[in-house]
C-alpha cells in the first residue's frame, strides 16, 4: 500500500527556493528533469518590494543562461547594461576603465533582486515539471543509498533521485552532511541602499576602494519620470555599521557624497538602508552521498566583484549538464561518479574566483600612503595593458574556462 503522505518521486529535491534554487529547478525542467522545490519562506512575502533591496550584476554568461531557459524576454525591460567598470583607489589618480569592444557587448546587466525573483517565480509556477512547496518547514532530510528524502513538518515525505542543497550560507544540508568548510569573518558589513542622483551614470559601475572596504555604485535603469538611479553597496567596519545605519538620511547621504565626490552629482536616498555581515566560506567538497551543493551553500564570498550569484549560476549550468549526460548514459542521477564529475568541474573555477576576490579585499584594505601609491602604480600599468584588461573583463563576464553549455551563446 502506498503511503498517502509520500509524494511522487522526482529527479531532483531542491532545498532552497532563492535565486539559485529556482534557476536550477527551471533549467532542469527545460531539459526534461523534474523537481520538488522547497523553501521555508512565503513566496508572496519574497516578492514584496521591501523584502530584498539588493541588486545583482548578471554577467554575460549568466544572461545567456537566462536566455537559454526562456527568461530573457521577461527580464530585458528591467535590466540596466553595464558598459564599463571604473576602479579607483580613494578617488585618487590611477583609475582603471574596463570597457569591452563594441562587438563584445556589455560587461553585464544590473537587476533589482526583486525583478529576478519575480520572473523566476512566475516561470516556476507555470512549469509542470516543478512542484513548489512553500512556505514549509523541513523536519528531516536524508540522502540515502537508493533515494533522497525530505520530511516536512506536516508529515509529507518528498522523494527524489538527488538531493540538492541551495539554502544559502547557513545550509542545513551541508551541515548535516558534515562537509568541512573553510571560513573567516571579514569583520565588515555591507550597507545596501538605493540612490537617486542628478547626473547620468552613463552605464558605468564604480568600484571605489577605501582602507575600510570597497564603495560600489551600480547603475540601474532610470525611473519612469527620468530620475537617475544607482544601487549603493558600501562596506564598513563592523564596529561602525550600527552608527551608519542609525544616521539620519541627511547625514548618511553627506557621508556617501564625501566618498563619491561629484561623479553622480547630488544624491538622495530612495530606499531604506539594510546591511549584512561579510565572510568568506568555501566548502572543499560540494557533494556527498546522493547529494550536491550549489550557490552560497557551497561557497560564499565578499561582494567586491559582484560574482557571488554568477558563480552559483555556473554551478547550475554544470550540474544540469552532468545530470543530462548521466541520464543519456542510463546512470542513476545520484551515482557517486556522476557527482564526482560535477565536483571536479566546479572546483577550479570556484577556487580561482574566491581566491581573487579575497586577495582584492586584502590588497585594497592595506592602509597608508605608500600602499595606496603602490596600488595606483599597479592600476596604471593595468590601464595601459590591453591584454590584462581583456583577461579581467572576460573573467567578469564569465566566459573563460570550461563553460557549461547552458551558459554559452
Amino acid at each position: 500500500m502506498t503511503d498517502p503522505a509520500r509524494t511522487d518521486r522526482r529527479d531532483l529535491l531542491i532545498l532552497g527556493g532563492g535565486l539559485v534554487g529556482m534557476t536550477l529547478a527551471l533549467a532542469a525542467a527545460r531539459k526534461g528533469l523534474t523537481s520538488h522545490l522547497v523553501d521555508r519562506a512565503d513566496p508572496k512575502s519574497m516578492l514584496e518590494a521591501g523584502f530584498d533591496g539588493r541588486a545583482s550584476a548578471i554577467s554575460t554568461a549568466s544572461w545567456r543562461l537566462f536566455r537559454n531557459i526562456g527568461l530573457a524576454d521577461t527580464l530585458e525591460p528591467f535590466g540596466c547594461h553595464i558598459d564599463s567598470i571604473a576602479v579607483v583607489d580613494q578617488m585618487k589618480p590611477g583609475r582603471i576603465d574596463f570597457r569591452p569592444d563594441i562587438h563584445e557587448g556589455s560587461l553585464g546587466r544590473m537587476f533589482a533582486n526583486r525583478q529576478l525573483r519575480t520572473a523566476l517565480y512566475e516561470a516556476v509556477q507555470a512549469e509542470d515539471a516543478i512542484t513548489l512547496h512553500a512556505p514549509v518547514i523541513v523536519k528531516d532530510r536524508d540522502a540515502g543509498e537508493f533515494v533522497a528524502t525530505a520530511t516536512l513538518e506536516d508529515g509529507t515525505v518528498l522523494t527524489a533521485d538527488l538531493l540538492v542543497g541551495a539554502e544559502g550560507r547557513g545550509s542545513p544540508t551541508r551541515e548535516e552532511a558534515g562537509l568541512a568548510m573553510a571560513r573567516w569573518d571579514y569583520s565588515h558589513r555591507a550597507i545596501i541602499a538605493g540612490l537617486d542622483h542628478t547626473k547620468r551614470h552613463d552605464n558605468i559601475a564604480w568600484e571605489i576602494f577605501y582602507p575600510d572596504g570597497p564603495f560600489a555604485l551600480l547603475p540601474l535603469l532610470d525611473k519612469d519620470d527620468g530620475t537617475h538611479r544607482s544601487a549603493l553597496v558600501w562596506t564598513v567596519d563592523e564596529k561602525d555599521a550600527a552608527g551608519s545605519l542609525k544616521m539620519g538620511d541627511r547625514a548618511f547621504t553627506a557621508e556617501v557624497q564625501k566618498r563619491m565626490g561629484d561623479i553622480l552629482g547630488t544624491v538622495t536616498l530612495n530606499s531604506v538602508r539594510s546591511s549584512y555581515p561579510l565572510a568568506f566560506q568555501h566548502t572543499a567538497r560540494i557533494v556527498g552521498q546522493r547529494m550536491a551543493l550549489v550557490g552560497d551553500s557551497a561557497h560564499g564570498m565578499h561582494p567586491i566583484a559582484g560574482q557571488g550569484l554568477n558563480l552559483g549560476l555556473r554551478d547550475v549550468g554544470a550540474l544540469v549538464e552532468v545530470l543530462l549526460e548521466a541520464r543519456r548514459l542510463g546512470l542513476d542521477l545520484g551515482d557517486a561518479q556522476v557527482l564526482a564529475k560535477y565536483e571536479k568541474w566546479r572546483a577550479l573555477d570556484a577556487a580561482m574566483v574566491m581566491t581573487a576576490t579575497d586577495s582584492l579585499t586584502r590588497l585594497f584594505g592595506i592602509p597608508g600612503k605608500a600602499a595606496s601609491a603602490a596600488r595606483r602604480l599597479g592600476m596604471a600599468g593595468v590601464q595601459q595593458s590591453g591584454m590584462l584588461k581583456k583577461l579581467f573583463m572576460d573573467e567578469a563576464r564569465g566566459i573563460t574556462g570550461d563553460t557549461p553549455e547552458l551558459l554559452k551563446a
